[in-house]
């Protein structure tokens, strides 16, 4: 089944380069009018210029597509609205928004600066948030939406020096989880998306084949994630042609009361914490129910 945009609007923040021009050039591509968002700031945020924006537009219309450029930053919620609403004077609807813009400013946890952490996490995590908010309730109205967090093995995983990175990535994920319950009446489907790709932001890592992780490598996933029939709540990982679900769950685990429970974690963390018959829960109810079910049990109910 072919994966077409057609009549469709979508919104790619930091869309000027990398990641996000390879989704909006494909988005085009395939039918969909295209927000090309970026602040045309520098890797570690700094300034600013519409420039970027405005050349992928021009790839998009050259090849046949319709786009507009737009230079708001994500941590300019304002702007963020401001954009939105130009976007529904022009074309009406939003059905696809890819949230894709960031930065980095990596340093070792005992040398980073408080202001870096928090400027990743505005970019990262509230930038996110700041587009999501924007579009929701058009999305509620439409009954439709297709939205993506891009989050990183980072942030799943961890990677020295990235506390800042790794924390709003995962966030992201947070966002991801409960943002797919609550859409989920009004067909509102939120997935994430964890790339490895070389752009301008893994240009300094050392071991990576870097001509074999291109951008464009990593879009047929995002796609498909945006596609009419995504899944939701997913974790897709996507990198040099290859995909991988990544997942959070959780272990059937053990019970410990008493005086000496501390002492009985400490014995039983093996069995606490054997993978066999784990599971990926619904919702972050289940984790309590897990527990109440072993007190009920231990207690005879």
């Amino acid at each position: 089944m072919t994966i077409g945009f057609d009549g469709q609007v979508a919104i790619v923040t930091g869309a000027g380069g990398g990641l996000g021009r390879a989704h909006a050039l494909a988005l085009a591509a395939r039918g969909a009018k295209v927000v090309v968002n970026d602040l045309g700031g520098a890797r570690d945020g700094s300034g600013g210029s519409a420039t970027a924006a405005g050349a992928v537009v021009a790839e998009i219309e050259a090849a046949g597509g319709e786009a507009m450029a737009n230079a708001a930053s994500v941590t300019d919620a304002a702007a963020v609205e401001a954009m939105v609403a130009e976007v529904m004077a022009r074309w009406g609807r939003i059905d696809i928004l890819v949230n894709n813009a960031g930065i980095l400013r990596d340093k070792s946890f005992a040398k980073m600066e408080l202001a870096d952490f928090r400027l990743v996490m505005d970019v990262h995590l509230m930038g996110a948030v700041h587009c999501t908010k924007a579009v929701w309730d058009i999305m509620r109205a439409q009954n439709y939406g297709r939205i993506v967090m891009t989050t990183s093995s980072s942030g799943l995983f961890g990677n020295f020096g990235q506390a800042n990175y790794g924390a709003a990535k995962m966030a992201l994920v947070g966002l991801m989880q409960t943002l797919a319950i609550e859409g989920a009446k009004n067909d509102i489907r939120v997935n994430a998306l964890a790339p490895t790709a070389h752009t301008r932001m893994t240009e300094d890592l050392q071991g990576l084949p870097l001509e074999a992780l291109g951008p464009e490598l990593v879009t047929p996933g995002l796609l498909h994630l945006v596609s009419r029939d995504a899944p939701t709540r997913a974790i897709l990982a996507a990198g040099a042609g290859g995909f991988e679900r990544a997942y959070v769950t959780l272990t059937q685990g053990d019970f410990a009361v008493g005086p000496d429970a501390p002492e009985q974690v400490a014995a039983r963390f093996d069995a606490i914490s054997d993978r066999e018959n784990e599971i990926v829960p619904e919702m972050g109810a289940a984790q309590g129910m897990i527990e109440l079910t072993k007190a009920q049990k231990h207690h005879g109910a």
